[in-house]
């Protein structure tokens, strides 16, 4: 027996309920749908033979009462030329005719009554389980949705901001070190400097000064 047909008489508000109580409501949730599959084309069998039935009889019974009618016209044509033998067994044949017209009559109509009940409660299963697919959309959103935010809950759980902070504040202050060291190191390279170098450079520097001087005049004399 299926898990849907143990709880077929469970109202779907509370089907719902224990859903959202499961470990894997969408797991669980195709598991209903599957069994209200299972359920619903049973349904529909039983649905397409009892309305076979009521054709049946209903055929029965129209046959019995075009019979009736047949056999009645044909009574009066008898009375009517006086043939009195003819006209009794036409009248016998009416009667027979319309008690099972009778018979069949209320066997089609308690058929019709039955097949009825049983087309109501399959669109009934139909709606039903429309519902729970559409319950299932709302269900694997919600669930994807929840599974997400506990992995982010999870890995910002690992992830000290504080920590995080104070190894981005150690960094910044080793730069700052290390920049200064340079800086330092630099002064004391030119601070290094021997006298004989000062004087070559100050050489370089009066080198430059005379030709740029040199230059200048002779586009001075040019003009």
């Amino acid at each position: 027996m299926s898990v849907f047909k143990r709880l077929r008489d469970l109202t779907l508000s509370n089907v719902y309920a224990l859903i959202e109580k499961a470990e894997d409501p969408v797991k669980l949730t195709d598991q209903y749908i599957r069994d209200m599959q299972e359920d619903l084309a049973d349904a529909e069998k039983a649905v397409a033979a009892q309305i076979a039935i009521e054709k049946k009889f209903k055929q029965l019974y129209e046959e019995q009462q075009e019979l009736v009618n047949r056999r009645t016209e044909q009574a009066h044509m008898a009375a009517k030329a006086q043939n009195v033998d003819l006209a009794r067994r036409a009248l016998e044949e009416k009667n027979a005719a319309e008690q099972k017209m009778n018979e069949y009559k209320n066997s089609f109509d308690q058929n019709k009554a039955a097949a009825d009940n049983l087309r109501g409660k399959l669109e009934e299963m139909r709606k039903q389980l429309t519902e729970m697919k559409n319950k299932r959309d709302t269900l694997v959103a919600r669930y994807s949705a929840a599974k997400a935010q506990t992995e982010i809950n999870k890995t910002m759980s690992g992830f000290n901001s504080d920590s995080a902070t104070s190894g981005l504040k150690r960094m910044e202050d080793k730069m700052l070190n290390m920049e200064a060291q340079a800086e330092a190191s630099n002064e004391m390279s030119s601070k290094g400097k021997s006298l004989d170098d000062e004087f070559a450079e100050l050489g370089k520097n009066s080198a430059v000064d005379s030709e740029l001087a040199a230059l200048m005049k002779q586009y001075e004399k040019n003009e």
